[in-house]
């Protein structure tokens, strides 16, 4: 959510650190700050709370020109919104830092800091930096060797962005879980945490590594690794085809962006975990008080978000043991509810405008609510302006109609909030916690895993090619992916699709399977396999067309009337993320045969803005 500007260059660099945070409006933030050596010599900044226009008007009163500066746009997580807390944060007049992320240690750091005579001035974590910065600096008379030395005393997230007005000539970073790129100039270097703020200074980029140090200078960049050995990081040229707004490679937008996911996860992850735990302060400043006293979580959305919530409910209810209720907002909002004690609510949306769910957190706000919480992928929604807490998805730009690496970071986020209530409550069992998070951090590459099956969900997309209709099955959490599935399918093909718990088959839908009817199947390798194993005979005793995407240990092989789809092996609790994109990758290799219009589907709108 924080955005990361900095610079260094022969020019004033002072119009470039604004051009870059007004680039980063789109992450979400509360407060915005520079800090310049002037060429008085003498290191001033700039804060103010709200829009980066704020602070340009505040420049445009109070001018700051020089050659090096560093840049902030901040979300609070410690301390509220307020001049004082925003960035940059110094020390004494000579060290300036700019931060995202979260150090977990800053209490204890705070007190040691204290002790050695240091004042703060703010609520940060961040300011624990600075003031530590300058007490190594003190002790060794280098600003790299100081940061060196101060590193290992940080415990948490972060990405830093230094200056010294003793050492005008550089900026220090460092990166661990939270992403930094340097932008390579001629005679001018930069420095952002998301290389779209600087499009329009450099198009040759260098990204850091995780526990990397960077010393930057006009002429040079010098980067030690984790183990503290100099290393040499690639530059990459950029290419407009990268572009959100560009289809690059892909035939349709939503291709793309069905292939960005392991991208967008790994974005949505950063800054977010610990060594063994999930940072809950990333939900916002007050997040670990509310937490403590949640006895119940009402979920509000519509659509695939709505999905993305009922999976919550199964995470939330088996790893925390917190009652759970899901409902679409359109319903929500117009029936009378009897609100649980200590309720959070929550409301899942990927733009932060849908009507009907924006109308449901407005009424909740009169409903008596402990509190509310929202999962959106837009900073400046006002459903994130609107709600007490917030996780942004990271996802960036979704161009295509049919929500896909919008709705698996929101699975990821609400697996992180059902962690964090686990944490705080102490409801998790012993182990849960690293497990999980270790398992997170595996994630990105078990989607890629499954994104390369591509070429063999395209061939099992012939076969609903002269289709009109088509069952989707899953059970537990794999429920509500089978009607994420359905979803897609109907959204772009037009294909009549519907999604059941696989043990109501018995129930009514087992009338409709016959040759013409393709059943497709979610199959993760759980306590349920063999229950929906049986539900499968019953497909096939009737003629039906089974297409199975099934863990690769699960023991299922084709047949006659059966395909099998092997998935890689992983977590349950992580398998309706990872089942999400066969399906995805289904729908639209059926909506290409179909001769459809992929991206921009008819009828429908990308954000729902009215009831």
């Amino acid at each position: 959510m924080c955005g990361i500007v900095g610079a260094v260059a022969e020019r004033n660099i002072t119009p470039i650190l604004v051009e870059g945070l007004k680039r980063l409006e789109y992450r979400g933030y509360d407060s915005a700050g520079v800090a310049v050596f002037t060429q008085a010599g003498e290191l001033q900044r700039r804060r103010r709370v709200g829009k980066v226009s704020e602070l340009e008007q505040a420049l445009a009163g109070e001018p700051l020109t020089g050659h090096l500066g560093i840049a902030h746009t901040r979300w609070a997580t410690h301390g509220a919104p307020s001049e004082r807390n925003a960035h940059p944060h110094f020390s004494g007049e000579q060290l300036a830092v700019v931060h995202n992320g979260i150090i977990e240690n800053h209490e204890e750091l705070r007190e040691r800091l204290k002790g050695l005579g240091y004042v703060f001035t703010s609520d940060t974590d961040t300011e624990t930096i600075v003031h530590l910065l300058h007490h190594k600096l003190q002790q060794l008379g280098d600003l790299t060797a100081a940061l060196k030395a101060a590193i290992p005393e940080l415990h948490g997230a972060y990405g830093l962005a230094v200056i010294s007005a003793a050492q005008p000539d550089r900026i220090l970073a460092a990166r661990s879980g939270s992403p930094l790129v340097i932008g390579l100039g001629l005679g001018e270097n930069f420095l952002a945490s998301d290389q779209l703020a600087l499009r329009q200074v450099t198009d040759r980029f260098m990204y850091l590594e995780e526990g990397d140090i960077a010393e930057i200078s006009r002429d040079s960049v010098q980067i030690w690794d984790v183990a503290g050995q100099s290393v040499q990081r690639e530059a990459v040229q950029y290419h407009e085809g990268a572009e959100a707004a560009d289809k690059g490679e892909y035939r349709h937008f939503m291709l793309k962006e069905i292939h960005e996911q392991p991208k967008v996860v790994q974005r949505t992850l950063e800054g977010r975990l610990g060594g063994d735990h999930v940072l809950v302060q990333a939900f916002g400043p007050q997040a670990a008080e509310l937490f403590a006293k949640v006895r119940n979580v009402q979920i509000v959305a519509c659509g695939t978000s709505y999905h993305a919530g009922m999976v919550a409910r199964y995470w939330l209810e088996a790893l925390t043991g917190i009652p759970c209720q899901i409902e679409v907002a359109s319903e929500f909002r117009y029936r009378q509810v009897a609100v649980q004690p200590d309720t959070l609510f929550i409301t899942i949306s990927q733009s932060g405008e849908t009507a009907d769910t924006l109308a449901a957190l407005r009424n909740a706000k009169q409903a008596g609510y402990l509190a509310s919480l929202t999962i959106c992928n837009v900073g400046t929604s006002s459903l994130v302006r609107e709600s007490d807490l917030c996780l942004l998805t990271q996802a960036g730009p979704e161009i295509g109609v049919a929500s896909t690496k919008a709705f698996t970071t929101q699975l990821v986020s609400l697996l992180l909030l059902t962690l964090a209530l686990g944490q705080v409550r102490g409801t998790l069992q012993a182990g849960v916690a690293a497990e999980l998070v270790e398992e997170l951090r595996r994630l990105p590459t078990r989607l890629g895993e499954a994104l390369a099956m591509d070429k063999t969900v395209e061939k099992v997309a012939e076969l609903f090619a002269e289709k009109h209709h088509t069952l989707f099955l899953g059970r537990g959490a794999q429920y509500p992916v089978a009607m994420e599935g359905a979803l897609k399918l109907k959204e772009i093909s037009y294909i009549h699709a519907e999604a059941y718990p696989a043990g109501e088959l018995k129930h009514g839908p087992l009338a409709l399977v016959d040759a013409d009817m393709p059943v497709v199947t979610v199959a993760p390798n759980n306590e349920l396999l063999e229950k929906l194993k049986s539900n499968l005979q019953e497909v096939r005793a009737r003629g039906g067309q089974l297409i199975v995407f099934a863990d690769e240990a699960a023991g299922l092989g084709n047949g006659e009337g059966t395909q099998v789809i092997n998935m890689p092996h992983i977590h349950d609790v992580l398998a309706p993320i990872l089942y999400t994109v066969p399906l995805q990758l289904l729908s639209y290799y059926v909506a290409v045969l179909k001769g459809t219009d992929v991206d921009q589907p008819r009828n429908l709108a990308k954000s729902v803005t009215v009831e």
